[in-house]
């Protein structure tokens, strides 16, 4: 049997990255005491010093671009600001967070400044992914001072998982997830993924103030959802959910919609919705935040459409769109996953962190920022892109080593 995933807590020292969860030598499955780690080969240290390269030109760049008042992009949104912060506290050597610049304190008084009684942390809308991601560049920050208003978040986070129809029941299959949380009444597993990396690394306060009730979401309602967005026919009893190799095991945006499209069979008439990139390695996550093991019929079926659909040069399904966010979720997922060596369906071995880590590398721009050539979901905006990238770098700097 294979190990379970184990995801390593966000530390005060902050010795994995939130989005790293690299494991410790001294975690491995059966030991008591760390166990010798071979030193890095040359090839290892010189990509360790590209990549550290690359990191500190991104942030470099972001530095520049940051407003006068401490946020970046737009104030009407706190999720890019946060995204960036999340991204210099995540920097290898650790050197944002034993001395936070006045900058970056500004970029977290802009945060704290977005705060509301009801605990949500946004500015005009998008409610639950602003907060959600606020609450991770908080958490990263490692400050105790802020558990307050974390656990105020935690539990607005927790008050906005779905439950439509009948209370306590989930017979809708939007039932379990979460949305944006003001207009959009239903939810998406982009959301839904962010609330749940926010909850996790936030699970040490779960208890709330004062020891009060356990702030915590139906994860059995979580697990429903997720398999509810799973062309995976043996758990997804909708009529969209696609049994073909081309789709299946892989995700969709949320029940009944993909980013990806649908197809008619032209004899029966089916339709069925495609699976595509991004979001299937957000199913994976988020099946691993929910405690799924690896030998899940349900793991095991996204992991083969990612294994089957590997590119670094678009997202699948959606050529260009996401390019750099689904770059990011793959980094972040493969290496929840403890995977080491990616093994395609063709028989192929990837290694797969340099390859992303080069991919990204030889995308960066002369300022040192990223940016896509495709504006789908904001990836025109430097600032998000270079967040999404120095994430994923910090993510393979720490893999290498």
């Amino acid at each position: 049997m294979k190990p379970p995933f184990r995801i390593p807590p966000l530390t005060a020292s902050f010795t994995c990255l939130f989005l790293g969860c690299c494991l410790l030598a001294s975690d491995a499955p059966g030991t008591d005491a760390p166990r010798l780690v071979r030193p890095p080969s040359p090839i290892d240290l010189s990509l360790g010093n590209e990549i550290q390269n690359a990191i500190d030109r991104g942030l470099a760049s972001l530095l520049a671009s940051q407003n006068t008042n401490g946020w970046w992009s737009t104030p009407d949104h706190v999720a890019p600001t946060a995204l960036v912060l999340t991204a210099f506290m995540g920097e290898p050597t650790g050197r944002f967070r034993t001395n936070l610049p006045a900058s970056l304190a500004k970029g977290y008084g802009f945060i704290l400044g977005s705060v509301k009684p009801d605990g949500s942390i946004y500015r005009t809308s998008l409610i639950n992914y602003n907060t959600s991601l606020s609450m991770v560049a908080l958490a990263a920050l490692g400050n105790p001072t802020h558990d307050g208003e974390l656990r105020r978040a935690r539990a607005f986070v927790v008050r906005s998982q779905m439950d439509l129809d009948e209370p306590g029941q989930t017979d809708s299959p939007f039932d379990g997830g979460i949305g944006y949380g003001d207009k959009y009444a239903h939810s998406d597993m982009n959301n839904t993924l962010t609330a749940l990396e926010a909850l996790h690394y936030t699970r040490h306060l779960e208890a709330g103030e004062g020891g009060g009730r356990k702030l915590d979401v139906d994860w059995k309602a979580v697990v429903q959802f997720l398999e509810n967005c799973q062309n995976l026919p043996s758990h997804n009893r909708q009529p969209w959910a696609s049994d073909d190799p081309r789709d299946r095991g892989g995700f969709i945006y949320y029940p009944g919609h993909s980013m990806a499209g649908a197809e008619t069979n032209v004899v029966t008439g089916r339709v069925a919705l495609r699976s595509y990139g991004s979001i299937s390695y957000a199913g994976l996550l988020s099946y691993i935040y929910a405690d799924l093991q690896r030998e899940d019929p349900r793991v095991v079926a996204v992991l083969d459409w990612l294994r089957s659909n590997y590119t670094l040069d678009e997202n699948p399904g959606m050529e260009l769109q996401g390019l750099y966010y689904y770059l990011h979720l793959m980094t972040k997922a493969l290496n929840t996953a403890r995977i080491e060596t990616l093994e395609l369906k063709d028989g192929r071995r990837i290694n797969w962190r340099r390859e992303v880590a080069l991919r990204l590398i030889n995308l960066q721009h002369p300022d040192g920022s990223w940016a896509n050539t495709n504006g789908r979901w904001w990836e025109k905006d430097p600032n998000l892109v270079t967040a999404y990238a120095v994430l994923s770098l910090d993510i393979i700097h720490r893999g290498i080593q």
